[in-house]
């Protein structure tokens, strides 16, 4: 099967600075890729060159085709949140504009995004402004926009920035559903646990691609260590896979204790007199 996005020694830099050097790397019909790697390691960088926004100083990107759908859902940190717009009207503007459908959407066109926010179980907010949106509903809100122009590949910058771990596993899980019902996608992540649990093909990129296969090959302490320059723990258990970065070792003479009422208490002390926390109290 070919490829639909094809890179062959690409190299690409900002002046004199070198962002990615000697990249290969092929995109099939139906993949669930991640790009892990450190800050700094150009992935963002990468999706902006696969999505023609930046052009490589080296190598060449191919398309399957020149009219490839591919839709992109930045970063949420990047989002004007004053911009004075709704959900729904978020969806409407991933439309195609050649059809002059925005800024007067057809019953049609509202139908189908309506249909998407209710898919994403957030069509109740749909004429909620979206800066009154949690950060998981609004990552939703762009997912659905991408996913209004039906694309054949789905690219996504750190989707689960600035979300919380529950948010964090339902965008993961919304993008399990639509990779199993053919979309392709792709996406750069920091989150490593959840890359281990849900996608299926791992990219380690550091400026170039140290490694590159399922979570079990890749999630490995010194293939994580190589790419990130640091010291990794990886739990394995069961089917699961747990990745942790060693803290930097210190003794406990070394932390500065917390002040409480009453003075710096006695740390054997605290030991000693600690009482489990009744399971009946509220948190």
């Amino acid at each position: 099967m070919n490829p639909l996005i094809e890179l062959n020694g690409v190299a690409f830099g900002y002046g004199s600075f070198n962002v990615l050097d000697d990249i290969d790397l092929h995109l099939h019909p139906g993949q669930f890729v991640g790009l892990v790697g450190p800050s700094g390691a150009g992935k963002t960088s990468l999706l902006k060159l696969i999505l023609t926004l930046l052009t490589p100083g080296e190598g060449q990107i191919q398309r399957v085709r020149p009219d490839l759908r591919i839709t992109y859902v930045p970063q949420i940190e990047t989002v004007d949140w004053s911009f004075p717009v709704t959900a729904e009207e978020v969806v409407l503007m991933g439309l195609d504009h050649r059809q002059n459908i925005w800024p007067w959407p057809r019953r049609r066109e509202r139908k189908r995004a309506r249909e998407i926010l209710d898919r994403l179980e957030i069509g109740h907010l749909a004429e909620r402004h979206i800066r009154d949106l949690s950060g998981g509903q609004q990552q939703r809100v762009f997912l659905a926009r991408a996913l209004v122009a039906d694309p054949e590949v789905l690219v996504l910058d750190e989707p689960t920035t600035g979300v919380d771990v529950r948010s964090a596993e339902n965008i993961f899980h919304w993008l399990t559903v639509l990779n199993k019902e053919g979309m392709t996608i792709l996406l750069t992540t920091h989150d490593l646990n959840m890359a281990a649990a849900h996608v299926p093909w791992v990219v380690c990129l550091n400026r170039r691609i140290v490694a590159q296969g399922s979570p079990q090959d890749i999630f490995t302490e010194e293939i994580l260590g190589d790419a990130y320059k640091g010291d990794f723990i990886v739990i394995r258990q069961d089917d699961l896979i747990f990745v942790q970065q060693r803290p930097h070792p210190h003794g406990l003479n070394d932390v500065l204790p917390h002040p409480v009422e009453g003075g710096m208490p006695n740390h054997d002390n605290l030991v000693n007199n600690a009482q489990p926390v009744s399971a009946s109290k509220e948190a």
